[in-house]
């Protein structure tokens, strides 16, 4: 038996949130190929359910559960007056415990080969019914496990940064290990992971160095880009440049831009250095079109994507490249991955943009309206015949914390960031799509968890 918490955020009441990817990414994480999947809901106001998930159904849904437990009938759970130690200013749901009956708390699925057994057009769907909130799904997985799980172990993408921060002079190392010690996704050394176990010549260890470079080079970018934005926070901590100062913070960058290379180019794979040498080229240029676009805050569609392509689509790229092309993979399958990655990093960015606006993301509201970095929510806010003259206006001033709280009402009142998550998800379909047409070698079903995960998430 294999326990785990599935953890997210929910932003509205009723929400249908889709953790089929999630489960999927547990149960290949953990090794079963046979068995089953419990799933037990840790909240009274959060059901489960397994239906399709088509945006007209989970309405008529929503519409059905207001008909039979309406939000503003009288229920006896609301009346405060009635129970003890109850504020008074406490928010009524008493609707939402009694539509929690209608659903199930529980749910138990079947497990075959590795994979989640599903209809066609099943998903698996947390339902809030009282959002927004943190909410926990507990799942145990039981039945027969892989002595040796397919994906690699990302403790040696660990150990590899840790050995290499080692031998840097403290005065550079240190500000880069409490970034990476902070945290992060590391999406971009899995990515390597997963990619360099596709080809005839796999090799663990050159795997590691290879994700642990590409993750010092994102951590650069990520120093360089605090500077650029003034950004004071990253992963909870103060940015090197807040701590530390400009200077700091500009050396730093531009030493492990340096380090990360030269470690890529003594792997001794020519392709590989090219992969991500042309991928450096791409968010440097990005970088410097990032900010000259800012004169024109907040943009337009066509520059957004030019921008986010190179600045945050371009190494998700050259991750999937590069493990491949580390493993010798057919040049189809680089190719394939090349155009998979490209689609995941920019529905990734995507993805960021509307968890910008969310409360529950544990990152400051309007942060980027505030810095004026281009944004895709805030560009078709802007572009919106109702609300958008009101929104360039305040762009155009001074952004203070009123400004910047208005921008953000705005921009959530208009149909931005619902727009923005079918495009990042009609995205994340055409990545699947890609690896459709090439052998993977039994790694296609953890390699679409990823690109579902990608937009499927809350921070």
């Amino acid at each position: 038996m294999s326990p785990n918490r599935l953890e997210f955020s929910t932003t509205s009441p009723t929400q249908f949130v889709d953790i089929t990817p999630r489960i999927q990414e547990a149960i290949s994480r953990s090794g079963l190929r046979d068995g089953r999947v419990h799933l037990q809901s840790l909240h009274t106001t959060l059901g489960l359910a397994v239906n399709e998930n088509e945006p007209l159904l989970l309405r008529d849904f929503e519409g059905l559960l207001e008909r039979l437990a309406p939000a503003h009938a009288g229920y006896e759970h609301d009346d405060f007056a009635r129970r003890f130690e109850i504020r008074i200013d406490e928010p009524v749901n008493g609707h939402a415990h009694c539509r929690q009956l209608l659903l199930s708390a529980f749910a138990t699925l079947l497990v075959e080969d590795g994979q989640l057994v599903l209809g066609r057009w099943q998903s698996v769907f947390a339902v809030e019914l009282d959002g927004p909130r943190q909410r926990q799904v507990a799942i145990q997985l039981e039945g027969v496990f892989a002595t040796h799980v397919r994906e690699p172990a990302e403790s040696l993408v660990e150990l590899e940064l840790a050995r290499q921060l080692l031998v840097d002079p403290e005065p550079i190392a240190s500000p880069m290990r409490r970034l990476i010690e902070a945290g992060g996704k590391r999406l971009r050394p899995r990515l390597v992971q997963l990619t360099s176990a596709i080809g005839p010549r796999t090799d663990p260890l050159r795997a590691a160095e290879l994700a642990a470079a590409v993750e010092l080079l994102h951590n650069a970018t990520l120093i360089h880009d605090d500077y650029v934005d003034e950004s004071t926070h990253r992963r909870g901590r103060p940015t090197v440049a807040a701590a530390e100062g400009a200077e700091r913070a500009i050396a730093v960058g531009d030493y492990y831009f340096a380090k990360a290379t030269r470690l890529i180019a003594q792997i001794g794979n020519p392709g590989v250095t090219s992969a991500v040498a042309e991928a450096l080229e791409a968010i440097c240029a990005s970088q410097i079109d990032d900010v000259a676009l800012r004169g024109t805050y907040p943009g337009d569609r066509e520059s957004y994507l030019r921008v986010i392509r190179g600045k945050t689509a371009s190494l998700f790229a050259a991750a999937c490249a590069s493990g491949a092309l580390l493993s010798e993979a057919n040049a189809d399958v680089v190719a394939a991955l090349r155009r998979y990655g490209d689609l995941l990093g920019t529905a990734f960015q995507m993805a960021d943009d509307v968890i910008d606006f969310s409360p529950s993301s544990g990152k400051t509201v309007g942060l980027d309206i505030r810095q004026r970095v281009l944004s895709l929510p805030l560009i078709y806010a802007a572009e919106d015949r109702v609300v958008g003259p009101e929104v360039r206006r305040l762009l155009a001033g001074t952004l203070g914390d009123p400004e910047v709280g208005r921008v953000t009402e705005l921009v959530t009142s208009t149909d931005a960031l619902p727009r923005v998550r079918r495009e990042a998800q009609a995205l994340i379909d055409e990545a699947v799509r890609e690896l459709e047409a090439v052998e993977l070698d039994g790694l296609r079903p953890v390699l679409v968890s990823v690109a579902k995960s990608a937009v499927d998430r809350s921070s």
